[in-house]
């Protein structure tokens, strides 16, 4: 097999090959945001939101478990705004109120003149504004996911309240005057903590169920009491919270490839083409290494004639020239005359006959221009020369000059 051929088809196998690889890989790759590999913190318009909450609390200072325990409930409200900044991390700020009730040892003007169990009632009404950061614990412990339903929020803030109570002045018969609900100049500091359980509506709507201690300066209640003592009050609240522009979090957008439909028969195909181009290599590889048959040498010139004609043109006679110039120039060599007829035209007589004239023609021209005879053989052939058939006659009407081995 020739080398161009080995060439080839190791070229062509190749190129199959890696057609066939690109096939097998070439299926439909999809593109979608997977918020498993991180996320993107979206613009500072995008994840407001409004939250407005109504409860109830249970409140506890000094002597307030003497109070029936259904009497301490009093109801609690608030309404905020927010922002989330990550999946996680959030910022809240808005207004609590809370309507606090106790029991106090002394008599206050904020303190109720009837007396239960030996004690005054107290009653206030605390509002101001609060701040909390929220964490969300969900997204935290177990990754973003748009699609989940509940979050659980775990918060940390703190803020003030304003306090208004009914003041009561007693009056020179012994008797008290109500002055109605009044500032009374107290101003409470509140920190709080507190776990939301929210659930996801819809995409723009959440319900959630906030359970939130908060600790506050306690008002004067006995003999000696001290504003920087702190009671305590357990709230729950159900709220509602609606999420403006943006809700979701961009996240990073990584290709999805589908799996192979039939990897054991794309694997055997891929085994095959690479035997098959193992062996060529082999093929080709012994096709280098075989020595290359040395080529045979071309005649010094060949003279051609029409049919039936064994005289020298012009031009042939310049062609000899150019040959007797050589032959001269190289005394040592000796060179042969072939003379040629076709078989397809006249008989063997006549073609025989062309081939002498057409040789000794050659042979005296070249005599003439001064080549020795010593260095030219004249002999004839009664084959064809070319011998590609009757359409190529003319080939085989000839006289060929080489250079004797």
């Amino acid at each position: 097999m020739k080398k161009s051929t080995l060439l080839a088809l190791a070229c062509v196998l190749f190129a199959g090959a890696s057609a066939f690889a690109q096939d097998a890989a070439t299926q439909e790759v999809t593109y979608v945001e997977d918020p498993s590999q991180g996320y993107l913190f979206n613009r500072f318009r995008d994840n407001w939101f409004v939250t407005a909450e109504g409860g109830a609390n249970i409140y506890f200072s000094h002597g307030d478990s003497e109070r029936s325990t259904w009497d301490r409930f009093a109801p609690a409200a608030g309404i905020y705004v927010g922002k989330w900044f990550s999946p996680i991390i959030g910022l809240r700020a808005g207004a609590n109120f809370l309507v606090t009730k106790g029991f106090a040892d002394i008599r206050t003007p904020d303190a109720r003149p009837s007396m239960i169990n030996g004690k005054y009632n107290q009653k206030f009404n605390e509002v101001g504004p609060v701040f909390d950061v929220l964490l969300n614990l969900t997204n935290w412990w177990c990754g973003y996911h748009p699609g989940r339903k509940y979050n659980c929020v775990f918060y940390l803030g703190g803020g003030g309240f304003w306090t208004y109570s009914k003041l009561y002045d007693e009056q020179a018969d012994g008797s008290f005057n109500c002055r109605g609900w009044k500032r009374n100049g107290d101003r409470v500091m509140t920190f709080r903590a507190g776990l939301i359980n929210s659930y996801n509506v819809s995409k723009q709507v959440q319900i959630a169920l906030d359970v939130r201690y908060s600790g506050l300066d306690n008002h004067v209640d006995e003999e000696g009491t001290k504003w920087n003592r702190t009671s305590h009050d357990l709230a729950a609240y159900l709220s509602v919270t609606y999420l403006f522009n943006k809700r979701e979090w961009n996240a990073p957008v990584v290709p999805v490839c589908p799996p192979a439909e039939n990897c054991d028969a794309l694997r055997a195909r891929l085994e095959a083409a690479e035997g098959r181009i193992a062996d060529l290599e082999d093929q080709l590889k012994d096709a280098l290494n075989k020595p290359v048959p040395e080529a045979k040498k071309a005649p010094l010139a060949t003279i051609y004639y029409p049919i039936n004609i064994f005289k020298l043109t012009k031009k042939d006679v310049m062609i000899l020239t150019a040959c007797a110039d050589v032959m001269k120039d190289n005394p040592n060599n000796r060179y042969i005359l072939t003379g040629w007829a076709d078989n397809y035209t006249g008989n063997d007589q006549i073609n025989t006959r062309l081939r002498h004239n057409r040789v000794n023609g050659v042979k005296k021209q070249l005599e003439k221009l001064g080549v020795p005879e010593s260095q030219i053989t004249a002999t004839i052939n009664a084959g064809n020369l070319c011998d590609l058939g009757e359409k190529y006659v003319a080939l085989d009407r000839a006289v060929t000059i080489e250079q004797a081995q």
